[in-house]
C-alpha cells in the first residue's frame, strides 16, 4: 500500500510565501495498491491535482477511471474538492463516494445539494461521468475491492468517523479530524480499534498545546496527544495532519520536532509531519 498526499490542511486552503513546503490544500490522501482501483481519503481542495494526477495514470494505462472514495465528514473543508475533480469531465470516469450516514443526513442526500446552484453553477449529475454515493452503517466492517475497511465514530465538532485499511498485511489508521479530550491522554475504545498496531497512523494535530487551551472544544487534536494516542494504540508510524492554515512552515518545522522528540522520550513511533507531494510506503504489502 502506497499513499501520496495531495492535501494536509485544515479548516480552509491557504497560500502564502511562507507556506510552500507543507502545501495549502485541504485533505485530501491518495491510496494505491497494485490490482486496486485508486482510493481517496476526503475530497478536500487537494482533489483537484490529485485528479490530475489520475489523469496521466489512467491515460497511459488505458483503463477506465475508476475510483473509490472514503469520506471522514461532510464540513466544506473535506468536500469542497469535488467538483473540481477533473476526470468528472471522463465520460467513462466512475466516482464511487462512501461517507457516514449518522446523527445528520448522510452524503447520499448532502453532497448532490453542495454541488448545485447557487453554491456551483452546475448539478453534480450533470457532469459527464458517473458518481455514485453509498451512506455507510457506523460502526461497520466491509470489503472495498481487496480493502478491509473499519469504520468507527470519533469525536469531532459534527459526526466523523475515522478509517482503518488493511491489505496484504499492511495497515493505514486515519483520523483526519479528531477532537482532544481535556485530560490529553485518555484514548476512546472505538479510536484504540481504529488504530491499534496499525504500519501508519495520519492523525489530527491542528493546534498547539497553547491554542488547545482556547479551543478546546473545537473538534481538533494537539501534535502532543497524536503521539499519545500513537503510544497508546502500539502504531509503527505516525504522521502529523490537518495542519491549521495559520501556521506557517516555519511553525510545523518547530511542531514536528516537538512531537518526535516527545515520542522518542516515550519510547513512542517515528513522527513525520504530512507534505503535500510526499508518498510513502506502508508496510510490506
Amino acid at each position: 500500500m502506497n499513499i501520496t498526499y495531495f492535501g494536509v490542511r485544515g479548516s480552509c486552503p491557504c497560500s502564502a510565501p511562507d507556506q510552500v513546503r507543507y502545501g495549502g490544500n485541504t485533505s485530501s490522501v491518495l491510496v494505491e495498491t497494485d490490482g486496486e482501483p485508486p482510493l481517496i481519503l476526503d475530497l478536500g481542495s487537494g482533489l483537484r491535482p490529485l485528479g490530475d494526477r489520475l489523469a496521466i495514470r489512467f491515460a497511459r494505462s488505458g483503463e477506465p477511471p475508476k475510483v473509490n472514495v472514503l469520506l471522514t465528514h461532510l464540513h466544506y473543508d473535506h468536500i469542497i474538492g469535488l467538483p473540481f475533480y477533473g476526470l468528472h469531465q471522463d465520460p467513462d470516469g466512475h466516482m464511487v463516494i462512501h461517507g457516514p450516514a449518522g446523527h445528520e443526513e448522510g452524503p447520499g442526500l448532502t453532497l448532490p445539494r453542495a454541488v448545485h446552484p447557487p453554491y456551483f453553477p452546475v448539478t453534480l449529475d450533470e457532469f459527464p461521468d458517473q458518481t455514485t454515493i453509498h451512506d455507510l452503517p457506523v460502526p461497520s466492517v466491509f470489503s472495498l475491492g481487496g480493502y478491509r475497511v473499519m469504520v468507527q465514530a470519533v469525536a469531532h465538532a459534527g459526526f466523523t468517523v475515522g478509517y482503518r485499511l488493511e491489505i496484504n498485511g499492511s495497515s493505514l489508521a486515519y483520523l483526519s479530524d479528531h477532537q482532544a479530550p481535556l485530560d490529553g491522554v485518555s484514548v476512546e475504545p472505538s479510536v484504540m480499534e481504529l488504530c491499534r498496531d496499525v504500519d501508519l497512523l495520519v492523525h489530527d494535530a491542528q493546534y498547539t498545546p497553547a491554542e488547545f487551551g482556547e479551543r478546546s472544544d473545537w473538534g481538533h487534536s494537539t501534535p502532543d496527544y497524536a503521539v499519545r494516542v500513537a503510544l497508546s494504540a502500539g502504531v509503527k508510524r505516525l504522521h502529523l495532519f490537518h495542519h491549521d492554515p495559520a501556521h506557517s512552515d516555519g511553525q510545523l518545522d518547530e511542531i514536528l520536532a516537538g512531537a518526535q522528540a516527545l515520542s522518542r522520550s516515550l519510547g513512542g513511533p517515528p513522527v513525520e509531519a504530512a507534505r503535500e507531494g510526499e508518498s510513502h510506503r506502508i508496510g510490506e504489502g
